[in-house]
């Protein structure tokens, strides 16, 4: 005669499984580690082709050889692709949130034109024509629009609806001015038209100085909203229920996704599709937590950066395709499918 053991023997025998928590830890390791390779190969892989004994030498012995140059090039190309894609990653996720839509990016709050219109009036008016000069005309530009759409939409009384609306207004106006200004002056057009398009081809030690204290502080920022905005995901009155100081909230979101943003873009040019699909396709796995989904943006949104970057170089040697270009192709076909797949599994 059989003898079932007894409940509490049985739990203790019973393999443990693995818990959700533990589950997206692993994940986001694993990410880190894909974010790693794809670092080290946006270091040896370009559209010049060097040998790994001139890689490895330019990583470690700087002697002014051609590979040295080439290698060293690439280095602050990965690193400024590693701090813009966590970047917008991150004010994506956090912009999403904030206007409570999965389909919202920088580009929805206007921080995108703003940046834009800053830079083709520095071009074409101020005479700026360096990197450095204009970096600060497009960081400039986009927190001035950011702070214009923050009281367009209602400064304290700020919704949702109203930031979105505000920035759709103000996103058409700065493009209407932008396009008017580079077709009178074809010297714009010429200056502007691979800035715009966005690109890592042009980064430098000096550009990375510039922008990494904003991308820090936008960053800590960021990720200190992470709890005040899953409140507020469940309603305001909710939020309120909760102790969530949603004027505060609010604003600092918008503070948080400006200065992300606005450094990002004044460094690489209006790069479309990272802000908006890593955070949405993040969340697919991670759920609606905040706590995981922007640290898994952070990690994820350069790895799909870089990769574009790569893909870009080597995909028309000798020549390349700038990174904005590439995340364009590709987001655009994937984010379709992914929103069709999820509509579908709705119905």
């Amino acid at each position: 005669m059989l003898v079932d053991s007894p409940p509490e023997q049985r739990a203790d025998t019973a393999p443990a499984l693995p818990t959700r928590r533990a589950v997206r830890a692993l994940g986001l390791l694993l990410s880190v580690v894909m974010l790693v390779l794809v670092a080290l190969a946006s270091i040896a892989v370009g559209a010049k082709a060097l040998s790994p004994d001139q890689v490895w030498h330019g990583v470690f012995h700087s002697t002014g050889t051609y590979g040295d140059v080439v290698v060293d090039g690439r280095m602050s190309r990965t690193v400024l692709g590693l701090l813009a894609g966590a970047a917008l990653g991150l004010s994506g996720g956090v912009l999403q949130a904030l206007t409570r839509n999965p389909l919202a990016d920088p580009g929805l709050l206007g921080i995108n034109a703003g940046a834009s219109a800053a830079v083709v009036t520095a071009l074409t008016y101020f005479g700026v024509t360096s990197l450095t000069g204009y970096v600060w005309f497009a960081f400039g530009g986009a927190a001035a629009v950011g702070a214009l759409v923050w009281f367009l939409g209602g400064s304290r009384g700020a919704t949702p609806v109203r930031l979105a609306l505000a920035g759709t207004a103000i996103s058409a106006a700065l493009y209407g001015y932008l396009q008017a200004v580079m077709i009178m002056d074809g010297a714009a057009l010429g200056k502007m038209r691979f800035w715009t398009v966005g690109s890592l081809a042009s980064a430098t030690d000096s550009t990375i100085a510039q922008v990494l204290p904003f991308l820090a502080a936008g960053t800590l920022l960021a990720l200190g909203l992470a709890r005040p905005l899953n409140a507020m995901a469940m309603g305001d009155d909710a939020a309120r229920a909760l102790g969530a100081n949603l004027n505060r909230t609010r604003a600092l979101a918008m503070l948080a996704a400006t200065v992300l943003s606005g450094a990002a873009t004044a460094a690489c040019g209006p790069i479309m599709f990272v802000g908006l699909m890593v955070p949405h396709v993040v969340r697919s796995f991670t759920g609606p937590d905040l706590s995981w989904i922007l640290p898994y943006a952070t990690v994820l949104s350069p790895v799909l950066l870089l990769g574009a970057d790569v893909l870009g170089r080597v995909a028309a040697r000798p020549a390349e395709l700038q990174v904005g270009i590439v995340t364009a192709l590709l987001g655009g076909p994937v984010f379709i499918f992914l929103v069709r797949r999820r509509r579908t599994a709705q119905l």
